[in-house]
């Protein structure tokens, strides 16, 4: 049959590969199946072969268990000095895995020479630039500290934090207030007026927020996230249903505090002009959560995803020590008018912890409005969210998606699921300008590289692999069947 021939007749496709190709015949009325098929995952041969000394199913049942059984609650506002382990003046927390300053990328270099100024460590930003290069700062990852932190996520010891508790178990995580958009420090932006911004949080802001919740008392934030998700909310990029329900809470005590009224108003209005605001507690949310399953034996649930704008990282829980990382991705999206791939910095910040937990781009089904934010369609969305329950270990039984018949979001990426069948976990984040100053120039999805995956494996085998016993008689070992 001739080329001619074949476009001349009526066509009924079955499509293999990108749903988008399908999705163009559509619109153009032509008959097509979408197949569902993917080739097999790069590097994932002969995972789940090995034999363990050790029952990999019961100890991710007992990891999920403990991430689905968290209460996360906010209990107060303090500073960083004041309640983060560890924290020291020297000491600058940042987003993602270990760097270095050589390695850091421009947003990130921009917010810590703009936490040194904050700091009053330095009367320039030549003079921070050095201090920062010359060894007198130490850099160390947020979570590292209990403690996470949005784009950059520069934590210095003054700035102000939530301080959210996880009541089944005790732990605590942390994270700074959210600056607002614009030109901000997360973004690497350090012009005097976002040094002025940041000190107004720190001696305006946070005090005023602390006295809040000390009239107000422990908020429970598990709670509030499940309400958001029925609102609109997806826990990470969208947060204009929780920072509502927030200030629906807080505000009634704040209005009763023998603070000037003008204080008071200017508090208010920040909140209340600030959709991100609750992004800063679903975070450490999040966070305390997941690290309650840090140390389960065996176990290769996820309990880390982050970025710091040059390597990605994640942590595992049965290796909570070890950091398993390959260079950042780009994000691809929607960007600002004037704006391109080419001016992005690669994918940076803490944020991906909502997405560990089963947030964020875990829970597009539940913000269908995020597409117009991050690009695609409602369909996209809903799609994505169903993807993510074949790496996943359980469903919520407290964050609940509407548009799915309330079924709870995908919770707990394995990653032995993620090797098999070749799904990565989908995020949904910002853009930062790969300059340091410039800010936020678009949103977008990503994905965390795949090598994070297949070195966290080799990881695991070489920790858990079966061994004979030491007078060399043979073992018999049964072999986990996936």
């Amino acid at each position: 049959m001739s080329v001619v021939d074949l476009f001349g007749q009526s066509l009924q496709v079955i499509n293999i590969g990108l749903e988008s190709f399908a999705q163009n015949l559509r619109q153009e009325r032509v008959p097509v199946v979408q197949m569902d098929w993917r080739p097999p995952a790069a590097g994932a041969e002969g995972v789940g072969e090995t034999p363990l000394r050790i029952d990999r199913k019961q100890a991710n049942r007992e990891a999920v268990d403990r991430l689905l059984r968290g209460l996360p609650v906010l209990t107060g506002v303090s500073t960083a000095g004041a309640v983060i382990p560890g924290m020291r003046k020297d000491l600058f927390l940042h987003a993602g895995p270990p760097i270095s300053w050589e390695r850091m990328c421009g947003p990130m270099r921009g917010a810590v020479i703009g936490g040194i100024l904050f700091e009053g460590l330095a009367a320039s930003e030549e003079d921070a630039e050095q201090l920062a290069a010359s060894g007198a700062i130490a850099f160390e990852p947020c979570h590292e500290h209990d403690a996470v932190g949005p784009m950059a996520g520069v934590t210095t010891w003054s700035m102000p934090v939530w301080v959210v508790e996880n009541r089944t178990f005790g732990n605590r995580a942390y994270c700074t207030l959210n600056e607002g958009l614009g030109k901000v420090l997360r973004y690497g932006a350090y012009a005097p007026p976002v040094i002025e911004h940041l000190r107004w949080m720190a001696e305006e802001l946070g005090p005023v927020l602390a006295l809040t919740m000390e009239r107000h008392g422990p908020l429970d934030l598990r709670a509030l996230i499940a309400q958001a998700l029925q609102m609109g909310d997806e826990g990470h990029n969208r947060s204009r249903a929780g920072t509502s329900l927030l200030i629906r809470e807080l505000a009634p005590e704040l209005v009763r505090l023998k603070v000037k009224r003008k204080k008071l108003s200017e508090v208010l209005r920040f909140l209340h002009s600030n959709d991100h605001t609750f992004l800063n507690l679903s975070m450490p949310s999040a966070k305390c959560m997941l690290d309650a399953a840090n140390g389960v034996e065996g176990s290769s649930m996820l309990v880390t995803m982050t970025r710091n704008g040059t390597d990605f990282g994640i942590r595992l829980a049965g290796l909570p020590e070890r950091w398993f990382t390959a260079p950042a991705n780009l994000v691809r999206g929607l960007y600002f008018p004037g704006y391109s791939e080419s001016d992005a910095a690669l994918d940076i910040g803490d944020s991906a912890i909502t997405e560990t937990a089963g947030l964020g781009g875990f829970a597009m089904a539940a913000a269908p409005a995020i597409v117009q934010f991050v690009g695609g369609t409602p369909q996209d969305a809903l799609r994505l969210t169903q993807e993510m329950y074949e790496i996943t270990l359980a469903e919520s039984q407290s964050w609940q998606i509407p548009n799915l018949g309330f079924r709870g979001t995908p919770s707990g990426i394995d990653l032995f699921r993620v090797l098999t069948s070749g799904i990565l976990p989908s995020i949904n984040t910002g853009i930062a300008h790969k300059d340091p100053g410039v800010g936020m120039i678009g949103a977008g999805l990503v994905q965390p590289p795949w090598n994070c995956f297949q070195s966290a494996y080799q990881a695991y085998v070489q920790q858990y692999a079966a061994t004979l016993s030491g007078n060399g008689d043979n073992q018999r070992i049964k072999e986990e069947k996936q």
